[in-house]
């Protein structure tokens, strides 16, 4: 497939490309920069997108937008975690509406934070929305994909959970407090984890690509644990004690309100992944974690 994607300079975006390319894809990336040979500019904020470079791929991935948990959630960075996914997403969408031929597929990023706070009730993709500042980013998001499906492109939704890797995301930071022996759970512990291994975030993409599978896809491991489970595994797999809690009120002091969304729980299943057979190679938390631990030491 020809495939062009936005976001890939991100986290995950720089390990999609390699995977994507070892499978035999062709892949573009989109840039803001100056672009190098096999690179395309382009210009979401201001809607810019050179339409004979969306016509000539079979398939469309967009994971743009500005990280969640890099800064204080003040309301000037509220609005960038908003535009910068619902800008790029608008853009790609109108630009696949408009092409004279269209992509086949147009994979976007969403989240679990769609869900809201779902205490210890299980949910999936036949789930409602929930309430909260994530859960109202993800239905515009969302929403932003309209004008693509209109025009009669596969549209699949991402809502993906916690990958688990010590570079990046939740675990980055878990990792160097249970490396240094100050690692604990978070609050009071009981809170529900969507945490998904990176190979198998990798391999469900592909999965997502090659069927013909749309709408929403929850891109979570198949048994969610809670935060002192995924803790206590984490110190077994680093052989470090678990012992040192972060009290909720501390986090919430430490972060804002991010911090009150960090401690949210939920309990999310991949019901669209397992009716659909897709072969998960982490299917315990502490199959992940190892997997992650191990890819570093």
């Amino acid at each position: 497939m020809q495939i062009l994607i936005a976001g890939a300079s991100g986290f995950l975006g720089q390990r999609l490309i390699p995977h994507l390319r070892a499978a035999g894809h062709q892949v573009t990336p989109l840039v803001r920069r100056p672009p190098r040979p096999g690179e395309v500019r382009w210009d979401p904020t201001s809607g810019v997108l050179d339409g004979t470079v969306v016509a000539a791929a079979d398939a469309v991935i967009n994971l743009a937008g500005a990280g969640v948990g890099e800064k204080r959630w003040t309301a000037q960075y509220k609005k960038v975690l908003v535009d910068s996914r619902v800008d790029t997403t608008r853009t790609l969408a109108r630009a696949i509406a408009a092409a004279p031929v269209k992509p086949k597929v147009l994979l976007n990023s969403s989240a679990v934070g769609y869900y809201g706070d779902t205490g210890d009730r299980a949910v999936d993709e036949t789930s409602p929305a929930g309430e909260g500042f994530l859960a109202d980013l993800c239905k515009v998001w969302e929403a932003a994909t309209h004008p693509a499906e209109d025009a009669g492109t596969r549209v699949a939704l991402l809502r993906t959970g916690l990958p688990l890797d010590p570079d990046g995301g939740l675990l980055k930071p878990l990792y160097l407090q249970f490396k240094l022996f100050a690692g604990g759970r978070m609050g009071s512990g009981r809170q529900y984890l969507p945490w998904i291994s990176v190979p198998d975030w990798l391999a469900a993409i592909t999965f997502v690509l090659d069927r013909e599978l749309s709408g929403p896809v929850n891109l979570t491991g198949p048994e969610p644990v809670t935060n002192a489970e995924f803790s206590a595994a984490l110190g077994e797999v680093m052989h470090r004690p678990n012992l040192l809690p972060v009290p909720g009120f501390a986090l919430r002091a430490a972060v804002g309100e991010f911090g009150g969304e960090a401690l949210a729980s939920q309990r999310v299943l991949p019901a669209v992944l397992v009716r659909e057979g897709f072969p998960f190679a982490h299917r315990t938390v502490r199959e992940a974690l190892q997997q992650a631990v191990s890819s570093i030491t």
